[in-house]
């Protein structure tokens, strides 16, 4: 038989979500895969099950239902300050997942780079190369997990396409300041490349920082892709709802994509996140606090076990130095420890090098924790990390 394709072996499946099969198999608590225990709020899941009622069950417009591009244009201006033009500048996709390589699939040709900060969340090597891309590699450092100037400087050339700009950051809750944001956007302008922003949990940044948004930054509207999603801010993983929002050039490439990866989003959840996007202020409030609360919890919880551990600046994940605890376990690695830490605590984490390259070799004493959890699950694994050492 004829040998399979060459690129689709240069990268492994997901490790996050093979962690979840083998804690599932288990029976043990999902602290590896960033969903929430608990349900998304009333209102948006009488909206989807009201619009199915309603009919609203067959092929939606391909990019985005107009009462759902309105809504997110009319959003993305109050929070974000991003101005764009519903009718041209929005293509609603399947996730922020598929907005991501839609958008790299749009404008990515043979032979050209995508410079990803490391650690990174999972998808974006297989994205680029997906894409056609080289991915080029920008270390974020320790103990502040911020870049150095000169090191971002050297990754750009003739051969750059685009930045990934994933703010706040997965997996090491970091979130970019204006000024780091800015050296970026120069970058950008001197090599006449692009930047994507992943900014899916741009709602959930603790002790009052604030979020900011690349594309608002001088001479970047034109060239920032700007993704965002249901996921996260509405505790709705499971509807793959999100969006990419460019330039009206960009938006008629990336349109063209999704059509032929997915032809749309599901048309009943896009009717529902109207009503997800039109909650009141409060609602973020709330969710802010209810995460930093778990955020709190669960960086007692693991400085108590022995994981040395930073409290995140945003988004809901722990990278977490797991070298005392591999130690006591006989770890020889970060991959044998999650799978040890599933067998002996029942409790699921990632192995650090998911995030990180082969090549950097990062990671290996690390592992990620979500903390998108009950109070009452966060005790559980308390408990349980507790009777490890007893």
């Amino acid at each position: 038989m004829k040998p399979l394709s060459r690129i689709s072996a240069t990268f492994t499946e997901s490790v996050i979500r093979e962690m979840t099969r083998v804690c599932h198999q288990k029976g043990g608590v999902n602290l590896a895969q960033g969903f929430p225990d608990f349900d998304t709020v009333p209102e948006i899941k009488e909206a989807a099950v009201q619009a199915i009622r309603d009919g609203h069950n067959q092929y939606a417009v391909t990019f985005g239902q107009p009462r759902l591009r309105e809504a997110l244009a009319a959003k993305v201006l109050s929070y974000n300050g991003i101005r764009c033009d519903p009718a041209t500048e929005i293509t609603v996709t399947c996730g922020a997942t598929e907005a991501m390589i839609a958008a790299l699939k749009a404008m990515v040709n043979p032979g050209e780079e995508i410079v990803i900060f490391e650690p990174f969340y999972e998808n974006y090597g297989p994205d680029s190369i997906l894409s056609g891309a080289t991915p080029r590699y920008v270390s974020l450092r320790p103990p502040a997990m911020s870049y150095d100037p000169e090191e971002l400087r050297g990754a750009f050339n003739e051969k750059t396409k685009a930045v990934i700009v994933n703010t706040p950051n997965n997996p090491t809750g970091r979130v970019f300041t204006r000024r780091e944001l800015g050296e970026i956007a120069e970058l950008c302008l001197q090599w006449d490349c692009y930047a994507v922003t992943d900014e899916i949990y741009e709602h959930i940044v603790y002790d009052g920082l604030a979020h900011v948004s690349l594309a608002t930054l001088p001479g970047m509207a034109e060239r920032t892709v700007t993704i965002g999603s249901l996921s996260k801010t509405y505790s709705a993983t499971g509807w793959r709802v999100g969006w990419a929002i460019a330039s009206q050039a960009l938006t008629g490439r990336i349109r063209k994509v999704h059509d032929f990866l997915t032809v749309g989003a599901p048309a009943p959840l896009q009717e529902a996140a109207v009503v997800a996007l039109t909650l009141p202020d409060s609602y973020y409030r709330s969710l802010r606090e209810r995460y930093q609360r778990a955020r709190d919890m669960l960086y007692e919880a693991l400085e108590e076990a022995g994981f040395q551990v930073s409290l995140p600046e945003g988004s809901y994940y722990m990278l977490a130095g797991a070298g005392e605890p591999m130690k006591k376990f006989g770890s020889p690695d970060d991959r044998a420890f999650s799978l040890d830490l599933i067998d002996r605590a029942g409790v699921a984490t990632v192995p650090g090098s998911a995030f990180f390259t082969d090549e950097s070799g990062g990671g290996r004493d690390q592992v990620r924790f979500c903390f998108c959890k009950r109070e009452s699950t966060l005790e559980e694994v308390r408990r349980r990390l507790r009777a490890l050492w007893r």
